[in-house]
């Protein structure tokens, strides 16, 4: 899973093109992004990963080697479906500050006993992406990942998710896959 906000296409770019194209889980992505800007986001990258990247539908089974990213103006969380993972949308309320969420994601991740989960925390303001660690961490088998301040733009949520002291390992951007991988 990966969280974003302010210059996260960019970051994405960086971190989805350095995934190769037989990787081996999903990866669900929350950019604080406008609803008509998701799709071309989800399209541009498709366009240089070697993964598919799309954007995420409601009630739709992960797949290894697809990278889902989050509607904008939807939330998106994980749910138990049989012996897989199922995305499920629910649409923000009008107050809220940031919809997507990426503490929705992580806090709904949380909640699945069964799977290992890697949580990345990439560029962007405020705090989004605090509670999330907190709760995957309460849970089992949990790598959680934040871009180092050296090199990220804007280092809010980064800054955040490293002040719950729950971060695994502080990285580069252009690092962030390869410790990915290094967890699977």
């Amino acid at each position: 899973m990966i969280g974003t906000s302010t210059r996260g296409p960019n970051a994405l770019h960086t971190v989805l093109t350095k995934f190769p194209e037989n990787l081996p889980i999903p990866i669900v992505i929350v950019q604080h992004i406008p609803p008509w800007f998701t799709s071309s986001l989800a399209n541009r990258l498709n366009g240089v990963s070697k993964i598919t990247v799309k954007e995420a539908g409601g009630r739709e089974i992960l797949q290894d080697g697809t990278g889902y990213i989050a509607l904008g103006g939807f939330h998106l969380t994980l749910r138990p479906f049989g012996k897989s993972v199922m995305t499920h949308l629910e649409q923000g309320s009008k107050d809220c500050i940031h919809c997507p969420s990426v503490d929705q994601l992580f806090m709904s991740a949380a909640q699945l006993k069964d799977y290992g989960k890697i949580a990345v925390i990439i560029t962007g303001m405020g705090s989004d992406g605090t509670k999330g660690p907190i709760a995957l961490k309460g849970s089992a088998h949990v790598k959680a990942i934040a871009e180092s301040k050296e090199n990220s733009v804007v280092f809010g949520i980064p800054k955040a998710a490293n002040a719950t002291g729950l971060i695994d390992e502080t990285k580069d951007v252009e690092h962030i896959s390869e410790t990915v991988m290094k967890y699977l």
